[in-house]
């Protein structure tokens, strides 16, 4: 995921200390209720899209523009799936440490044609949900409630 230029600007203040950011994550149907995912750059790994929101812009809009961004695919976000904090922070090669907030949406496919699309990725792609390639336990999760009709996924609170 490049860095966005606000985030450099906070990084050359805090170093490579804890900052917890939001994120958007897209799971892109088509009408074969294919989903779209890319394999990363960074990593190798094959996962969802999605990006961190610039300041002041709306989740929805950044799903939207995240996937033109890394995948070339036009889609319009259809409802929130699931708001979730990652579980642990994530420690990047050049010792930035980051946690989470993600709000995850399903999306539809409106256009376009699945292809890399810029440097985040080394491939795109629709996948049959029973032909997945290996992806993260929250990546399979997000697809999961993205299925469904549940109402949007959270953590319940235990209370204070």
């Amino acid at each position: 995921m490049a860095t966005p230029d606000f985030i450099r600007d906070v990084r050359a203040l805090a170093g490579h200390h804890l900052l917890l950011l939001p994120g958007v994550t897209a799971i892109v149907f088509d009408d074969e209720g294919r989903v779209l995912l890319g394999r990363r750059a960074d990593n190798g790994q094959w996962a969802t899209v999605g990006g961190i929101p610039e300041p002041g812009e709306e989740p929805a809009h950044t799903a939207v523009r995240e996937v033109y961004e890394e995948t070339g695919v036009r889609c319009v976000a259809e409802r929130v799936v699931l708001v979730e904090a990652a579980p642990t922070p994530v420690t990047f090669p050049n010792g930035d440490v980051c946690q989470f907030m993600d709000i995850t949406f399903r999306c539809r496919a409106t256009g376009g044609e699945a292809r890399v699309n810029d440097d985040e990725s080394l491939e795109v792609g629709w996948f049959a949900i029973d032909a997945l390639p290996p992806l993260s336990d929250a990546g399979l999760f997000r697809i999961a409630q993205a299925q469904t009709d549940s109402p949007t996924w959270f953590q319940p609170s235990a209370g204070l």
